[in-house]
């Protein structure tokens, strides 16, 4: 279990973080020789891979219509979930057990809660959600690719809410109020919202409450890093980003001394242990490896942290 200690006007609040935000160190760097967690016999046209507080691996399969999930330590999946699903993409899971699913061709997300057989519908959207999210107040997130926007809806036992748009006109455009192909999100315990903006190829922040985002700037120590449709996104402990950049075939990630590519640098997509092919998203385990889906090479690859956490 993730915990975050945070102090409001002297006042010391608990917040249980259902994904894993491991502090990596400055210095910290991964193995580029990634190991495949599963290939193309177990996982085909993998989307979005979360792993949860419990280093329990779950990956929506779009041409298998299910998610399949990997216990911790398991080498093999030990869960299937299916139901009507039709062509699954985005996914989260709360740290209570409830699976978020995007049935988004059927026009719904669906839950699982717990361990329980039959999903029930919490959202109703008009095409597929690349991704989604979950936040501290039980606000679950949709990035809706096709509709160039994101919208939220507040999660309770009813049945589901009418969705807010909080991000995104529902026409492409690259102003600061716009979205074109909006892909991964991420919100962080601020409740700011961080889009993956696949068509400016662009990271958009949007702080709670607006409508307007700000580009957050992606730049290294030998200049600014050219993004070719970032498609994932999640942050460490200290609001360090790690981004999916799908087209480079590459993930980057910042520090303290800006970005740098931390997987897939050799500069060529492929299929080499040291290689992506269209990465689609990414997750930390609870110790800081990284998880990557490799769309195009039909894998899930696994890179170890060679430098471990710090310690706070």
């Amino acid at each position: 279990m993730i915990v975050t200690q945070i102090v409001i006007h002297d006042y010391h609040f608990v917040l249980v973080i259902s994904f894993n935000q491991p502090t990596i160190c400055p210095t910290a760097s991964w193995n580029a020789t990634g190991i495949t967690f599963a290939n193309n016999t177990v996982v085909s046209q993998p989307n979005n891979i979360f792993v949860d507080v419990g280093n329990a691996v779950y990956v929506s399969s779009q041409s298998l219509n299910l998610v399949q999930i990997w216990s911790a330590g398991s080498q093999t999946p030990t869960r299937n979930l299916s139901g009507n699903l039709n062509n699954p993409y985005g996914l989260f899971v709360t740290v209570n057990g409830d699976i978020y699913v995007d049935n988004g061709n059927n026009g719904q997300v669906v839950k699982w809660a717990g361990n329980t057989t039959n999903s029930i519908i919490v959202m109703n959207v008009t095409s597929t959600c690349f991704s989604l999210f979950v936040d501290i107040n039980n606000t679950l997130y949709c990035s809706l690719e096709n509709q160039h926007q994101v919208v939220e809806t507040l999660l309770d036992n009813n049945s589901p809410n009418p969705n807010t748009i909080v991000a995104g006109t529902g026409s492409p455009g690259s102003t600061s109020n716009m979205l074109n192909q909006p892909q991964g999100i991420f919100v962080n315990i601020n409740l700011d919202l961080y889009v993956a903006d696949c068509g400016n190829d662009r990271i958009q922040l949007f702080n709670f409450g607006q409508l307007n985002g700000t580009t957050v700037p992606v730049n290294g120590p030998s200049g600014t890093i050219t993004l070719d449709c970032p498609s994932g996104i999640i942050l460490d402990a200290d609001d360090y980003l790690f981004i999916v950049d799908s087209l480079n075939s590459r993930i980057i990630g910042s520090g303290p001394a800006g970005f740098r590519c931390v997987v897939g640098c050799s500069g060529n997509s492929g299929s080499a242990s040291d290689q992506l092919n269209n990465p689609q998203s990414l997750a930390f385990d609870s110790l800081g490896n990284l998880f990557v889906v490799d769309q195009n090479n039909s894998r899930i690859q696994q890179f170890l942290l060679t430098a471990g956490p710090c310690s706070k």
